[in-house]
């Protein structure tokens, strides 16, 4: 038998302990709670950085650029369903990984120095276009001097969904360009991989003609990253079928200005140079010099903030 103050003590610890309880459960859902409130800004976040990539003009790596080349080239070929279909691709190839600043020409080699860079960079395409890819992508060198090579992914499906290119042709593989599109027929594809020529002209003017029949008249892009200066600015072109798609690399090195709004045909020269004007009044030496005038010269902002780090 209990003595009273016993009972009364019994009861004033259960209800500690009950109290105890409810504010170790309130603590655990607030803790809940907050790891739910955490994860859903972090996924938010997480789309937003997404949504951010994927509105990107311009390729943000070479992985993606990749990605971007094997989606707009996916896209061309079900347009074409099939039926003599033929494409352009402009690949910007990676620098090696050996470039530095100081380097005048990153290429010294030329072509031959991107052969082995741009063949892998095409395998890997080939491969993820092509569905079902049966085996190792076959490769062989048309013309040696000219670093001209055919590459070959065959399908385990059919066929007719095997996808053929040429890479690094120029305008004295114009029989082998012939050669090769007879071989592929009307039915599989055939892409032309960062062509050595631009225009019916380069073929010189007794093949003009045939080179407008076979290549010109034919082919239409399937993918393309382009960089050319234009009134003293970095501009990029891309087209991810089916528009082209055009903009300013602005001097920080990340900010994009866009030009035109997506379009089926590659904005010439005069329309950039024309649309520059237009949304970058102050040409890029101008701005540079008041980022000068405000800022100072870089080497002597380096120093600025040294001198300052130095007698905090």
């Amino acid at each position: 038998r209990l003595l009273p103050w016993s009972e009364k003590s019994m009861s004033r610890n259960l209800k500690l302990k009950m109290r105890i309880k409810k504010t170790i459960l309130h603590q655990n859902i607030q803790g809940e709670l907050s790891m739910c409130l955490i994860c859903w800004l972090f996924f938010l976040g997480s789309l937003i950085c997404l949504n951010l990539k994927v509105n990107a003009l311009i390729p943000s790596s070479p992985q993606d650029q990749t990605r971007r080349a094997v989606r707009s080239i996916n896209d061309a070929i079900r347009k074409a369903d099939g039926s003599n279909c033929r494409l352009y691709v402009d690949y910007l190839i990676p620098l090696p990984p050996e470039t530095s600043e100081a380097d005048i020409d990153p290429w010294p080699g030329g072509l031959a120095q991107q052969y082995t860079y741009a063949s892998d960079i095409l395998k890997e395409i080939l491969q993820s276009v092509v569905d079902d890819p049966a085996g190792p992508c076959q490769t062989q060198v048309l013309s040696e001097p000219d670093c001209c090579g055919f590459f070959l992914q065959e399908s385990k499906t059919a066929a007719s969904q095997d996808v053929a290119a040429l890479l690094f042709p120029g305008a004295d593989q114009l029989k082998q360009i012939a050669d090769v599109d007879k071989m592929v027929g009307s039915k599989r594809t055939l892409l032309i991989f960062n062509r050595q020529f631009k225009r019916p002209a380069d073929f010189g003017f007794g093949k003009r003609k045939e080179s407008e029949k076979l290549i010109f008249d034919r082919f239409s892009w399937g993918f393309a990253f382009q960089e050319l200066a234009c009134r003293g600015e970095d501009v990029k072109l891309t087209f991810e079928h089916p528009n082209w798609n055009s903009c300013v690399m602005m001097e920080d090195g990340e900010t994009e200005l866009p030009l035109f709004d997506p379009q089926p045909t590659r904005p010439i020269y005069d329309e950039l140079g024309t649309k520059i004007n237009e949304v970058l009044p102050e040409p890029l030496w101008m701005r540079m010099l008041g980022e000068a005038e405000e800022k100072g010269l870089k080497f002597q902002r380096g120093s600025d903030d040294q001198s300052k780090s130095d007698e905090e």
